[in-house]
């Protein structure tokens, strides 16, 4: 139960447990093993059962699919408080993408053990079939911007979600943690169209280039950039 409280400001900001009790939390908690993984570790592969839960609670994890000609693709970048694994409502389903760690620390429970919590907890259920409904969601705007848009808001669309998800603020900017090679991957383009428009923006002032790294100094102009045609 102490190893269950220690996890609780984690629970208060997961949508995993939003509108839960703290007593609640601690109970499903108590039931989870924590596990730790290293840099590009592997946590699970497409294609895998799902036989477990997992809960990022530090570090970050990259969930990406391949496609028929080998394309690595980033779905998502997990950060703590959020569920990385596909959640299950049906026993024997399998994961359909690929996590892969980068140096971070889970919560695990067994899938049976999980099932059990969300037939005790109802609200638990609510918000396993809620995250998934907010992942489709997001799998089909991203789609759409896929589909409609070109290659300039399609990229600052996605600077602008990693801003709100991963963005750290610093001094008068904010920094996002994301190689450029990896932004190409979650807006579907090519390394070299996200490399040159990238190029282009940072000499009109709205960022920076880093290793690894991406300062945001025109917040507003971001978003303009999401809105050209």
């Amino acid at each position: 139960m102490a190893e269950a409280e220690k996890y609780s400001p984690l629970a208060t900001r997961s949508e995993l447990f939003a509108g839960l009790s703290s007593s609640v939390c601690t109970n499903i908690l108590s039931t989870a093993r924590p596990m730790s993984f290293t840099s590009r570790q592997v946590i699970y592969f497409a294609g895998d059962q799902i036989k477990q839960i997992f809960l990022l609670t530090d570090g970050r994890v990259r969930i990406t699919q391949f496609s028929e000609r080998g394309t690595e693709v980033i779905l998502r970048l997990c950060i703590p408080g959020e569920v990385i694994s596909e959640l299950a409502l049906v026993p024997g389903s399998r994961h359909s993408t690929t996590a892969q760690a980068q140096d971070c620390d889970l919560l695990a429970w067994d899938s049976a053990t999980f099932e059990a919590a969300m037939e005790r907890f109802p609200d638990l259920r609510s918000n396993v079939k809620r995250i998934l409904e907010q992942r489709l969601h997001e799998l089909e705007r991203r789609f759409c911007e896929v589909a409609t848009e070109t290659v300039a808001p399609r990229l600052a669309h996605g600077l602008a979600r990693l801003l709100d998800q991963i963005g750290r603020k610093v001094n008068s900017h904010v920094e996002i943690n994301v190689s450029q090679e990896a932004l190409a991957q979650m807006t579907s383009m090519a390394s070299f169209t996200v490399c040159r428009l990238l190029a282009n923006w940072e000499n009109q002032g709205v960022l920076k280039l880093r290793r690894e790294m991406i300062e945001i100094h025109n917040v507003p102009r971001l978003f303009d950039l999401c809105k050209a045609k």
